[in-house]
């Protein structure tokens, strides 16, 4: 046994195991299973060109030695990204926390009260911080989340402001070149004219049905938005602000203002630049516009004892149900950096904020007055942290590189200095003898800080922020620890059990692939600092792409977008370009089949194509000719079909060749999405199969945690054809040569994170990747066998197996009055995460074990769900107190003097003998989604107002 092989640590069975479960599953070998599970025509014929693997320590080595090729400089780029200073505390009790990093999106709340608890928090100060009265629990990135501002005003501009006929849309030219960017991707599909422009100078016509500004503006200058949004108001245009967070402590709320939406990035509340990410966006509106708001958010509702419990709220936009109509997808969020943000905001306080703030604020005014009296211009009349500087850009740079120093060169006589949480008294003197030296100036030593305000007096904040208790409780080391650790053990994440997650791959998340994360030559690098600087990344980034473009057998790659959503997204407007750019601006029919992932049509309308569905057969797999027939009779305006492969029932369709060739024939492209390409690496691949681009969730596949619900990693892999038109960035240069505007914020979207999947191929290499997939189609067919006789499979595929994973039919325990629901409580009892519930087919659970659970774990699955199977036919529609529909059952419940349940404790809390050993207690009862969707409480709320409601 090699113990030096990372794939032995990955892979969960061992040697014996998989010889008794072929035994089980009546297979002589993996190579007979895969035969009978794969069709042979799209196996691959030769193994990928990868690097040999590399043990744990190796990689190690490599990783760090990579990290030193970066340059590290102190940087004033600014530009929304800034470098910060993330308490310890928080470093190793979160990020390098796997009961915080492995947990899933909290679909399941009673075993994520925890997770939602932090949520609610980051939601509080949000809506503090902004003066709005609802925010969300986070979204990408601040400029995805711009775009989702303007998306909601333009879909509410009808209803709200009697504008139906108006698609004008004011951009101040004050906001971020990357926002910018992004919010041109977003506005062409969906029929909104952008209009960018000086704010001082628009005429708030009746043609525009709302307009974004910043705050600050990206130059530092703070604008009288106060007046801006009062004129707008009175026009009838909604007004979203890009406001920087922490500018926001000295800064009025733009909520005082009359602002409609609020949006931003909290990177600065402790989070890592990392190369552009992941961070945390923030979301912050008017109740009024609740139906609308995009991705997730935390309410306060009861559980089943009347105690207060928290769950997501108004869950009814996710695309699963709402599907091509939409407003946006749930799963653009960034949990583990909104938890760590949050956690920033809740050590910190009120008063610690405020100190950071000020001493920001009095070292930029110090500096601005110190390079006045040296008779440099500043131009930024009132500004917050970054100073406008007349002076010559490049013999600036050449000294200040000298001096390992980046600045902002927006033009040769302008640099812009961006201030952040670590400047010192030093780093201002370093920076004034950089500008001394560079303009034949005397510098004039900076001693102390002055206490100047450099803020136009009628923007002063007056409102309070961050007055609830828990803003105000947790300050020393010792008491953020323990609250971190309380809210920990609220949830079951990875750390605990296996979370069995059809479509989700919740796979290990290996501690040699994290830890390069913590380091300050990864962390600490500006995305857009010179491409010089950042040798390291680009090694990296440049090998990860082009391993992903082996892996899928393609031609190029690009890591841009930030979540699977995104990559959807980011996939069909590279293929609307491809169109375009041979004259088919026609092409707009895009094909779905009925089983295909609910995100899929919703990408589709946002990218402006039209949704024609296909059927699905008896059992399951698309439906050939219907297919066929609606190719044929689109043929003329076919731009693509979005296929999930292998296919969301868990079965590898024998036909997909046929399908895509049916697609290309008839002028079409073919979107695969890449959810299950966990069944695909290193067997097959979407190029083999005909398909023309995939996204990748590397938050799945490539072992980056889901962290709560994100982050998430979504780039696209795409064949010759369509390299050309991959997603580029006003600043680095990324991309193809005609490339589309930007899908998110970040030249390379959330680099930081693209380490792990970096390490988990290098440590893999082909053999361990082609091991995983067998072993993840080995432990999904073993559980299928497993439970036959208590469960029926759905799907199988030709001969009998599932792929890598599959659905089990709970409908007909309708029939004892059992919903699948009941099952996913109770298997909470039994210490287990539910698998994916009703999706995609009501009343079904859709079960992944990935290639990282053991044997004697899927035992222990399998055992609970045998066990639950035998509770389900001990009772009867009539017997409605029963351990099913009592489920879960909480510590209190079993401690209570009063027992008037008709089974025993032990029953409840122990039904199986595995329990007792490693115990997980839900920390409340079955939660009210109805209550909390009638009584809408979406803050930490005083317990006085949640009892009003």
């Amino acid at each position: 046994m090699n113990t030096n092989a990372f794939a032995l640590r990955h892979i969960g069975p061992r040697e014996n195991d998989i010889k008794e479960m072929l035994q089980t599953i009546g297979a002589e070998s993996i190579e007979q299973l895969i035969y009978e599970t794969i069709p042979s025509n799209i196996r691959l014929e030769k193994d990928l060109g990868l690097d040999e693997a590399m043990t744990e320590y190796e990689y190690s080595t490599h990783i760090n030695n990579l990290s030193k090729l970066n340059k590290t400089y102190k940087t004033y780029i600014g530009l929304g990204y800034h470098p910060t200073i993330l308490p310890a505390v928080i470093q190793r009790n979160i990020l390098e926390n796997p009961g915080w990093y492995t947990a899933y999106t909290p679909y399941q709340a009673e075993i994520a009260q925890g997770r939602l608890e932090a949520l609610l928090n980051f939601q509080t100060m949000i809506t503090d911080l902004t003066g709005m009265e609802l925010a969300n629990a986070s979204l990408l990135d601040e400029s995805t989340a711009a775009a989702e501002a303007m998306s909601l005003l333009f879909a509410v501009r009808e209803r709200a402001q009697k504008k139906e006929n108006v698609n004008k849309f004011f951009v101040s030219d004050a906001v971020l070149p990357q926002t910018i960017s992004v919010l041109k991707t977003r506005a062409l599909p969906i029929g909104i004219d952008l209009v960018i422009g000086d704010e001082s100078t628009f005429d708030f016509s009746s043609e525009y049905f709302g307009a974004i500004v910043q705050y600050p503006g990206k130059n530092g200058q703070i604008t009288d938005i106060k007046t801006f949004i009062a004129k707008a108001n009175e026009n009838n245009i909604k007004v979203a602000v890009a406001a920087d967070i922490l500018s926001l402590i000295k800064l009025e709320a733009p909520g005082q203002f009359g602002a409609d939406v609020v949006v931003g990035t909290t990177q600065r509340f402790g989070i890592p630049m990392g190369y552009g990410g992941p961070h945390a966006a923030y979301f912050a509106t008017k109740e009024a516009y609740k139906r609308d708001i995009p991705g997730r958010i935390i309410g306060v509702t009861k559980d089943a004892n009347d105690n207060r419990a928290l769950r997501m709220a108004l869950q009814t936009r996710e695309q699963h149900i709402k599907r091509d109509r939409a407003t946006s997808n749930i799963c653009t969020a960034q949990v583990l950096l909104a938890v760590m943000a949050g956690m920033y905001a809740v050590y910190h306080g009120p008063k610690g904020l405020t100190f950071i703030a000020n001493k920001i604020h009095n070292s930029a005014s110090t500096l601005a007055s110190t390079l006045s009296k040296m008779g440099l211009e500043q131009t930024n009349t009132s500004f917050f942290d970054t100073l406008q500087v007349k002076a010559n850009a490049a013999k600036v740079k050449e000294v200040a590189e000298n001096n390992e120093v980046n600045f902002y060169y927006q033009d040769d006589n302008t640099v812009l200095i961006s201030i952040n949480e670590t400047t010192s008294i030093s780093d201002l003197n370093e920076i004034v003898k950089i500008f001394a030296e560079a303009e034949n100036k005397k510098a004039i030593e900076i001693s102390e800080l002055s206490e100047t305000n450099n803020i136009d007096t009628s923007l002063n904040r007056t409102s309070d922020f961050l007055t609830l208790d828990v803003f105000n409780s947790y300050h020393s080391e010792t008491e953020l620890m323990r609250y971190i650790k309380k809210l920990e053990r609220k949830d079951l994440a990875l750390n605990h059990s296996m979370i069995s997650l059809g479509s989700c791959t919740m796979k290990l998340n290996a501690a040699s692939e994290m830890l390069p994360l913590s380091q300050t030559n990864w962390g600490s690098i500006h995305p857009f600092a010179p491409i010089e600087q950042t040798e390291g990344y680009q090694k990296v980034l440049k090998a990860l792409e082009d391993q992903l473009t082996e892996i899928t057998g393609f031609a190029a790659t690009s890591l841009q977008p930030n979540s699977g959503a995104q990559g959807e997204y980011a996939g069909l407007m590279v293929i609307k370009a491809y169109h375009e750019s041979r004259g088919d601006h026609h092409r707009n029919i895009c094909l779905i089949p009925s089983s295909a992932h609910g995100t899929n049509p919703a990408s589709a309308v946002m990218a402006g194509m039209k949704v024609v569905v296909t059927k699905a057969d008896d059992n399951g797999n698309i439906d050939v000719e219907d297919l066929r027939n609606k190719a044929e009779l689109h043929a003329d305006n076919l731009a693509a079909l979005m296929v999930t492969y292998p296919s969301t029932h868990g079965v590898y369709e024998s036909a997909i060749k046929d399908i895509t060739k049916i697609i290309h024939d008839n002028g079409g492209q073919v979107y695969m999405d890449g959810a299950n390409m966990n069944a695909q690496v290193g067997l097959t691949n979407p190029g083999n199969i005909g398909a023309d681009v995939c996204h990748l969730n590397l938050h799945k596949t490539f072992a980056i945690p889901h962290g709560g619900g994100g982050p998430g990693v979504g780039p696209i892999c795409v064949a010759k054809q369509l390299a050309p038109f991959l997603p580029g960035n006003p600043i680095i240069k990324t991309g193809g040569d005609n490339a589309i505007t930007a899908i998110s914020a970040a030249p390379f979207g959330s680099s930081l994170v693209c380490l792990i999947s970096y390490g988990y191929i290098k440590m893999l290499g082909a053999e361990g990747l082609r091991a995983s997939t067998e072993i993840a189609i080995l432990n999904a067919n073993y559980i299928k066998h497993r439970l036959q006789g208590a469960f029926e499979t759905l799907y199988s595929g030709e001969r009998g197996r599932a792929a890598h994973e599959m659905i089990i039919d709970c409908r007909p325990f309708k029939a004892n009055g059992i919903e699948v629901t009941d099952i996913a409580k109770r298997l909470m009892d039994y210490g287990f995460h539910s698998p994916t519930v009703s999706f995609p087919v009501a009343g079904t659970m859709m079960i992944e074990p990935t290639e990282s659970e053991s044997k004697a774990e899927m035992d222990r699955f399998c055992d609970a769900m045998i066990s639950i199977r035998k509770e389900i036919d001990a009772v009867t529609k009539e017997d409605e107190n029963n351990p099913l529909k009592n489920a879960p059952h909480t510590l209190d419940m079993l401690t209570s003097d009063e027992w008037l349940l008709p089974y025993s404790r032990e029953k409840a809390a122990y039904p199986l003998e595995y329990v007792k050993e490693n115990k997980f207690w839900p920390s409340v009862r079955r939660v009210n989604d109805a209550y909390g969707d009638r009584n809408l409480i979406c803050t930490c709320a005083p317990i006085e107002e949640y009892m009003e409601a």
